[in-house]
């Protein structure tokens, strides 16, 4: 199946119009079922999807080995981004959680991740590599100066950057051309509307929004902060939490009556806002099980007029969803 495709920057990287993020089947939101999780990436695959997202530290390091898993023998269908930056240690024996243990973008750790990576992934070239987050101790300068050595050397093909700021994005791209932005963005979290994407467009990067769907937030499936794993992220996130849950759960069930009308589900609708936010913009819903996937793919085909963007605006307008996207530690090291 042939999925719309879109541009990413102004290197020649083409994507499907959205990708797949596969953070969730390692690590963060619960039971992993490697199995199904396999079985997802190889539909979204034969759906057109062909952009998959994953990171190093996702497991840590073992979200990269099961992508590798599922792509083996399909390579030539596969637009693979992943990402360096946020360093974990390894879980602890009571099954917890890594936990992060800095931030790095030394050129020699960019180049030994890439490795790693590569190895990892069972590839001979990464597609499409990220800074996971800036570190702010190493000029960007350095950072992307070793990416543009790793597409020299051929083991990546572009460059992107995740959670940047306007400053670093333009000192980045003096560099090396980024192809890609990769930062939150979704009917609750649409700070990069002030600056980023405005930035972005002027430069011509392209924009991968992650968390669509609001972390499953925007769904309408989640009801109560008991419907998480005792292990998923979402427990800590404030916009998961006691009163924050209740007052975005409104927001919620405005999503859920515009949706209804158009005869489609709330998270439909949400991922239909913002691949309808321009064809420089390219999502990456994350799901590990293939029913989910099929709703995400089927919400591409869904189109949102002139006075039913309106609607959705004013029913959902900026700043509405209450608590931040991250806990305090987490947002301090985004924008910079």
């Amino acid at each position: 199946m042939i999925m719309e495709q879109r541009k990413l920057g102004t290197q020649g990287l083409s994507v499907s119009a959205q990708g797949l993020g596969c953070m969730g089947m390692s690590d963060f939101y619960g039971k992993r079922d490697e199995g199904e999780s396999i079985a997802t990436i190889h539909l979204a695959l034969d759906l057109g999807v062909n952009f998959l997202d994953t990171s190093d530290m996702y497991g840590p390091f073992t979200n990269e080995e099961l992508v590798g898993r599922a792509i083996k023998g399909r390579r030539n269908q596969v637009i693979v981004a992943t990402k360096f930056g946020i360093m974990r240690s390894a879980p602890s024996i009571d099954g917890g959680w890594a936990p992060i243990t800095g931030i790095s973008g030394r050129p020699e750790y960019v180049r030994s991740s890439c490795d790693a990576s590569l190895k990892r992934l069972g590839i001979d070239h990464i597609d499409l590599y990220y800074q996971h987050r800036v570190d702010a101790d190493v000029p960007i300068e350095e950072t992307v100066g070793a990416m543009a050595d790793l597409v020299r050397a051929g083991k990546i093909r572009y460059i992107g950057l995740s959670e940047a700021g306007v400053e670093t994005i333009r000192r980045a791209h003096a560099v090396h051309p980024v192809s890609a932005l990769q930062t939150e963005y979704s009917l609750w979290s649409r700070d990069p509307e002030d600056e980023i994407l405005p930035t972005l467009r002027e430069l011509g990067i392209g924009f991968v929004p992650y968390s669509p769907l609001g972390r499953g937030f925007l769904t309408g499936e989640l009801k109560s902060p008991d419907d998480f794993a005792a292990d998923d992220y979402r427990r800590n996130s404030p916009r998961f939490q006691g009163e924050n849950f209740m007052k975005n759960l409104e927001l919620v069930e405005r999503i859920k009556v515009l949706a209804s009308r158009k005869g489609i589900t709330a998270g439909q609708l949400a991922l239909a806002w913002v691949l309808a936010q321009g064809n420089d913009v390219v999502p990456i819903p994350g799901t590990k099980r293939r029913c989910y996937l099929k709703e995400n793919i089927a919400a591409g085909s869904v189109l949102i007029n002139e006075a039913e963007m309106a609607e959705i605006n004013k029913a959902l307008p900026r700043g509405m969803a209450a608590g931040e996207r991250y806990p305090e530690t987490m947002m301090k090291l985004i924008n910079r």
